[in-house]
């Protein structure tokens, strides 16, 4: 088994979606010890962003791009290559303002390659990440899952999909900023849900 472990909180120290992710993993080792685990920290490593000199390469074709479109497409391909590699992604998540850190939007707006990891058919979008499971770990300061203002997991469950990834089980680790016993409370409650979700 093959587990890429995504960590896209912007803190270094101290990051509830990254140790939890880290525990994800490696519960999985447990159960798998012939498992690698390729660690991608989009925090200590930010990936840039998609502007226009990106989709000037992209969309170029490869034998004629410059040195410098060249270079850009390929850091696209290196984390196309590791998703491509992995039978598991555990991500990290934590929620900034309602919705995911710009860290990982950025990765995924570099993973979704039309003709690469998703296609259009005549019967419409066809996700070719196929046979992969993901574990997303969300962490937040307040109280959101299964709530209006949770809209990390429906859009997460949409781009996954998208790629063909549709074997995804959620952990979350909420009320972490409403107080010691609020966040002790989260903190368990995540423990247990990464238990039942390992076990499932």
């Amino acid at each position: 088994m093959n587990i890429l472990q995504i960590n896209s909180s912007a803190r270094s120290q101290g990051s509830y979606s990254t140790r939890l992710a880290g525990v994800v993993a490696e519960r999985l080792v447990d159960q798998h010890p012939q498992a690698k685990i390729t660690l991608r920290d989009l925090g200590r490593n930010p990936h840039p962003m998609l502007d226009e000199q990106t989709l000037g390469a992209l969309f170029t074709p490869a034998e004629q791009r410059t040195p410098e479109q060249a270079a850009r497409v390929a850091l696209d391909d290196a984390l196309i290559s590791e998703v491509q590699a992995a039978d598991v992604l555990v991500i990290g998540v934590p929620m900034y303002n309602f919705s995911i850190p710009t860290l990982l939007k950025n990765w995924i707006d570099a993973i979704a390659r039309v003709g690469v990891t998703f296609r259009y058919t005549e019967n419409g979008p066809e996700g070719l990440l196929k046979g992969k499971k993901a574990y997303v770990v969300q962490a937040s300061g307040g109280v959101h899952s299964h709530t209006p203002t949770d809209t990390i997991t429906p859009y997460l469950k949409t781009v996954l999909a998208f790629l063909g990834i549709v074997d995804v089980e959620f952990v979350y680790a909420e009320g972490l900023s409403m107080g010691p016993d609020a966040e002790q409370n989260g903190l368990d409650a995540a423990y247990q849900q990464i238990e039942q979700a390992i076990s499932a």
